[in-house]
């Protein structure tokens, strides 16, 4: 057996901060294309549609990034359970900064046809299969190299990452929107935050060149034959419940940052300035919440803290899409942030609970196929199915929050499901916890 202890353990502080730059490339990869998509890829790549309809074509091919998402992580979740943590960082974001550059230099539709909407779906496919392998990976080294006291604390740090690969992708794109023409954003501007991706993705690799292997990882002897298989064989329920707990969380998430763009420029006619100035402020609000959360987490456990957030997004699925329809800077910025609350409550702590959940063997495919299956329930359909409940007409788009309602109700009772995972001596001691 390899033995943990002859590898030197890296700083945490370190090691997380690898964790969190990575996981923000990527998301900041993911993210432009659902920022693009709602705002200027439906007239460029489908111009035969209607406004309405090109939007909904554009979330369409959002969405497939989505699908590839669970693939990706049982290519690289089988990569992780058999050869380690460190490989799947590096391979995924190679993958992902590759796919999100190559879509800045694809041709419009009035270039190369059809072509041009096809390239878009095969590009985005090999997006999300990149960023299906990378929160696997980068949770895994982060919260099996923290003590168990800390566990979810340290953890956070890559659920941090999404939310600066948020404001990174908006921010490029509002400095982009409000420097250029309406006709030279649609002409080029839409394509520089793409190519930066080349430029960040070089970055992330040099992070994480040097990171050590998970020493979970390294004292595993009897390492998973096929790790699809048993999680599937063995813990088929525990899949499927966590899937539909992750659910609420994707939901909410595209709801605020991808589909309201779309609403409020297009139906609203608020300028686009405004309505990624709102929705960013409350991405920030969210990201420094991730580690108070996390804390909390690590005091109290994973479970109340979930069931928590999925009541508060129940109570406040409503009263944001009413908020929303305002089309007041303010009162969006209020609905926004409420949500993203009720949000992080449940997802500063998924990164320690879903690992923990299952045994170290198969951690790295269960935990996120289980992940990214939650991503396809709740982020891949929620933009194309409130673009269609909120129809043509005027006033609130009720129900575009009875949607949202309904995946906060079907998450809360998956979570009832589950086990709490808080080591019962976490505060004294950094023992492995009972797997679920």
């Amino acid at each position: 057996m390899r033995d943990a202890r002859t590898v030197r353990a890296p700083s945490m502080l370190r090691l997380a901060g690898a964790s969190l730059a990575g996981t923000a490339i990527e998301f900041y990869d993911f993210f432009v294309y659902g920022t693009a998509a709602a705002l200027v890829l439906g007239p460029l790549f489908f111009p035969t549609f209607s406004p309405v309809a090109g939007t909904l074509a554009a979330f369409a091919t959002f969405g497939v990034g989505f699908v590839a998402r669970p693939l990706g992580s049982v290519l690289f979740g089988h990569i992780g359970d058999r050869r380690g943590r460190r490989p799947v960082l590096v391979a995924s974001l190679l993958l992902t900064g590759g796919a999100t550059v190559a879509v800045g230099c694809v041709p419009t539709y009035g270039t190369i046809g059809v072509a041009a909407p096809m390239l878009l779906l095969v590009l985005r496919f090999l997006q999300g299969l990149g960023l299906g392998g990378e929160w696997g990976g980068a949770v895994l080294l982060a919260v099996e190299h923290a003590p168990a006291h800390r566990r979810a604390l340290w953890s956070s740090f890559p659920q941090v990452g999404p939310a600066l690969g948020f404001l990174l992708a908006n921010g490029v794109v509002l400095g982009l929107s409000a420097g250029l023409s309406e006709e030279q954003f649609a002409a080029w501007g839409w394509r520089v935050p793409f190519w930066a991706a080349g430029v960040l993705a070089v970055a992330g690799l040099w992070l994480r060149s040097s990171l050590a292997e998970s020493p979970r990882f390294l004292e595993i002897d009897d390492h998973a034959r096929v790790p699809l298989v048993e999680v599937v064989r063995d813990h088929w329920r525990l899949l499927l419940l966590t899937a539909g707990a992750l659910s609420v969380g994707y939901a909410i998430f595209y709801a605020v940052t991808t589909w309201s763009l779309a609403y409020g420029t297009e139906r609203l006619g608020a300028s686009r300035t405004v309505m990624l100035t709102c929705v960013m402020g409350a991405v920030v609000v969210k990201g420094a919440l991730t580690p108070v959360m996390a804390v909390l987490g690590d005091r109290y456990g994973r479970r109340p803290l979930c069931l928590a957030g999925c009541a508060a997004a129940a109570l406040w699925m409503l009263p944001m899409v009413a908020l929303l329809a305002t089309g007041r800077p303010l009162p969006m910025f209020l609905g926004f942030t409420g949500a993203l609350i009720a949000f992080i409550t449940m997802f500063a702590v998924i990164a320690a609970y879903l690992p923990e959940l299952y045994e170290p063997r198969v951690r790295c495919t269960g935990a996120a196929v289980g992940y990214n299956l939650g991503g396809v329930l709740g982020g891949a359909l929620t933009p194309i199915a409130a673009t269609a409940l909120a129809g043509q007409g005027g006033g609130v788009p009720w129900g575009v929050g009875a949607y949202l309602t309904g995946i906060a109700l079907l998450s809360l009772g998956c979570f009832s499901l589950l086990p709490e995972t808080r080591p019962v001596a976490a505060v004294t001691t950094a023992a492995e916890p009972a797997t679920g």
